[in-house]
């Protein structure tokens, strides 16, 4: 039976960290075949590159390598010399039989020998490398909750789960732990040691080394108050005992990778590190593990490892490797994490597209910030296809560092993303193209104990020349299309291997530029001036004249006794195909699409009033950024909020009209919903009905609020007096019809297109006759009261 059959047997073995007591149990590790001692660096230098693994396991003999012929002959002779070329001139292509003539050609063969070395072997050769130590399971929680299943996400057990995953599946030669047959050639053990004071303090202050030292003797109650003080850390008196082995580990492994003692390697430590910033432990790091092994192997190797490439792909941002590096122009830091508009820990827009580096580094860093979680395996493929590879191979670093957080695999409950360790493969197999193989793979965060187990098994198959598995999925989500776009133009002003160059860089000092949904709009504007005798209507709140300006315009009779249509819609489609290169859109391949225009006009010439709101993406009331981004969302509804309930009260509230229709289309209509719940009882007074069209935007719903109008509620009266068209492949569909839509997002119809541009088209007839029907109801219903 195994050591650890079981998780509940690996926590109530001695040095049982389960219920917070500590106790100085070193669990019994066999001396491992083959392994690199941390404290022989003349050995991890050996002039042959690499020594017998027998050797490793032992003696510990630094003795130098000595070439066979060099023991024979150290420095040739003149007289040897001169001998020498003499036999080579006589030297033909027929064989000698000669024993004199044999021992000529042996004596040439050792002085060549002598001259250009041992042959080295092929990198191929080479074992792949693992780091593991068991005692940096030693720190944990002194104060756990009191349900025992409710572990602390850094667990312990989340390198041993890892460990031991390698080694049921044969990578690792651990008698205690192996259940089948080991590879061939098993993954080399290289030993952590205790980081130095002076290695740590490449990345961290003095004052936060000091701070750490304290904590190896303070009394647990204390830690336990000091631990609260600080951004999701907890503290035992051995925590900075694990914290030297994890940041020792992950320099040891770096070195070997970089000394050529192995060809790659993982190194499976704890705590993680990438986001310890220069001062202060955070977020489940004491120190900067990945940093420390950079600028150690900076420093030890300045002529072989001076360009470092550092890939995070842990679902959070690594703040702290960001901040070490930020202006160092030889480490290119990339980093694949979700960003939720700076909302996602560790919070902030540090982690925008926007941080590119400083001073020298400017360029040298490349932040992917997924808007939002549930990014899979393709959208994770399409930023390594469209940025990470293209500019990796254009930096040619002489060493990567996969930053291997596991927390954007499927069934991560932190994460909430669905990469499988298929993914976590290929991504690998990808970068063991860069520095001829030099990669480390270090451990950071990943807290389904599962899915980092299965995600680094396939990472290290990897390693060791396995091919990946395939990925199943391959369509990347709008919001990763969208991202990647944004992030591949942003940086493409740094790096020649991104396209599309963004064009704002060339017009942005050009007085004569305009945005085109301004001239888009003036041109609305100004054929609904020629055809309806539009005019602006204008809007004196500062902030919203600015981004309104030419956005409202009306009838000349929206104020007088007649139907009223105030539409609120998104600008008009312009689509086209731009030049892969310049990214340039040319005229005679672009086309305005807007059948807005349509029902404009069907209003105008039956004599209804209309106001017609463009709720524009780009706001100027908001900071301008400098070329390709989303729009902000949020910003953009609070102003279009803020407009709405302006019109309502200074223009369409007080105004004569006979039957008042709202009419949405895109993510604009949010602000009519807005309206709705805001104004309720004036709304539902005045207006006759609500039209919306509603593509790749959420639905709104509309509660109640105890609001009571004629014996209807609020929803219900919602319900009752609107139309809202739904794309066909909209989410709040169910797949297999069996869960209908809630009815307060009110009266629903699917439509059979897709897109906004389309449906408008497509359901025209239908928006005239629900209106047309409720202005006649109501002239009939005006003239039964005549009569009466």
């Amino acid at each position: 039976m195994d050591l650890y059959d079981n998780d509940a047997q690996m926590l109530d073995t001695p040095g049982s960290y389960s219920t917070g007591t500590l106790h100085m149990f070193v669990e019994a590790e066999r001396p491992i075949q083959g392994s690199i001692p941390s404290t022989s660096m003349a050995a991890m230098l050996a002039p042959n590159g690499l020594q017998d693994p027998q050797q490793f396991a032992t003696s510990n003999n630094d003795a130098p390598y000595l070439n066979p012929a060099m023991s024979r002959l150290q420095e040739p002779s003149r007289e040897s010399s001169i001998l020498a070329n003499n036999v080579a001139n006589q030297l033909t292509i027929e064989t000698s039989e000669d024993p004199m003539q044999q021992g000529l050609d042996n004596f040439i063969d050792e002085l060549d020998d002598a001259e250009h070395g041992p042959t080295a072997p092929y990198i191929s050769s080479l074992p792949s490398g693992i780091c593991y130590d068991v005692r940096m399971r030693y720190h944990c929680e002194l104060d756990p909750p009191k349900q025992s299943r409710d572990f602390h996400p850094e667990d312990p057990r989340r390198i041993f789960k890892i460990y031991k995953e390698l080694c049921m599946a044969g990578l690792v030669n651990d008698p205690m732990l192996n259940t089948g047959n080991l590879i061939p050639n098993p993954l080399l053990r290289i030993n952590a040691r205790n980081v130095s004071e002076s290695e740590v303090c490449l990345v961290h202050d003095k004052k936060h080394w000091d701070f750490m030292v304290t904590t190896a003797s303070m009394a647990s109650d204390d830690l336990v108050i000091l631990e609260r003080t600080f951004d999701s850390i907890y503290l035992n008196v051995t925590t900075f005992g694990c914290a030297l082995l994890s940041a020792g580990g992950a320099i040891e492994t770096c070195r070997a990778v970089t000394s050529r003692q192995v060809k790659n390697a993982i190194a499976v430590i704890r705590p993680p590190g990438h986001h310890a910033e220069c001062n202060q432990p955070m977020g489940f790091c004491i120190f900067d593990n990945v940093s420390i092994a950079a600028k150690v192997c900076q420093s030890d190797f300045p002529e072989t490892c001076r360009k470092i490439l550092i890939l995070d792909w842990d679902v959070h941002h690594g703040n702290g490797i960001q901040q070490a590096f930020y202006q160092d122009p030889n480490v290119l830091y990339i980093s694949l994490h979700v960003h939720e508009d700076g909302n996602f820990y560790p919070s902030g827009n540090y982690g925008d597209h926007l941080h590119c580096g400083g001073e020298a580094g400017l360029g040298k860093n490349i932040n992917i910030p997924w808007p939002t979680k549930g990014m899979g395996d393709a959208d994770y493929m399409l930023a390594f296809q469209h940025i990470v590879m293209p500019v990796a191979y254009e930096f040619d670093p002489d060493l990567v560092i996969i930053a291997a957080g596991f927390d954007a695999a499927e069934g991560d409950q932190l994460g909430g993303c669905f990469v499988t360790p298929a993914c976590y493969a290929q991504m690998t197999h990808m970068l063991m193209s860069l520095a001829q193989g030099k990669l480390v793979v270090c451990l950071e965060g990943g807290y389904n104990l599962t899915s980092i187990s299965k995600s680094a098994l396939a990472v290290t198959r990897t390693l060791i020349g396995e091919m990946p598995d395939r990925i199943r999925d391959t369509k990347a989500t709008e919001t990763g299309i969208e991202t990647v776009q944004m992030v591949a133009m942003y940086q493409s002003r740094f790096w020649s291997s991104l396209y599309p160059k963004d064009a704002h860089q060339d017009i942005v000092n050009k007085n004569s530029a305009e945005r085109m949904h301004d001239v888009i709009r003036y041109y609305q504007a100004s054929q609904f001036k020629e055809n309806h005798n539009m005019m602006n209507v204008t809007v004196y709140r500062e902030k919203l004249s600015k981004s309104f300006e030419n956005q409202v315009i009306a009838t000349p009779n929206f104020e007088d006794a007649v139907p009223l249509v105030v539409i609120f819609h998104d600008p008009p489609e312009l689509m086209g195909t731009p030049h892969p290169i310049a990214h340039k859109l040319e005229l005679h391949k672009t086309w305005l699409a807007d059948d807005l225009k349509h029902y404009v006009d069907w209003a105008a010439n039956l004599g209804f009033g209309v106001v017609d709101v463009n709720v524009p993406k780009h706001l100027t009331s908001t900071e301008e950024n400098e070329g390709y981004g989303t729009e902000d969302e949020a910003e953009r509804l609070s102003v279009s909020n803020e407009l709405a309930v302006y019109l309502w009260e200074n223009y369409i509230d007080c105004n004569d009209a006979t039957e008042i229709f709202f009419f949405g289309a895109g993510y604009a209509y949010e602000s009519i919903i807005h309206l709705l719940i805001n104004r309720e009882e004036d709304f539902t007074r005045r207006v006759t009905g609500m039209v919306n069209f509603i593509s790749e935007n959420r639905l709104k719903a509309v509660s109640d609020h105890g609001f009571f109008q004629h014996g209807q509620s609020l929803s219900k009266w919602y319900r009752a007096n609107s139309i809202n068209f739904v794309a066909n492949n909209h989410l709040v569909w169910d797949i297999d019809g069996s869960k209908k839509p809630s009815k307060r997002f009110g009266n629903l119809v699917r439509s059979p297109v897709n897109g906004l541009n389309d449906m408008l088209g497509q359901h025209q007839e239908e928006v005239q006759g629900f209106i047309t029907r409720r202005v006649v109801r109501r002239d009939d219903d005006t003239e039964e009261e005549k009569m009466v």
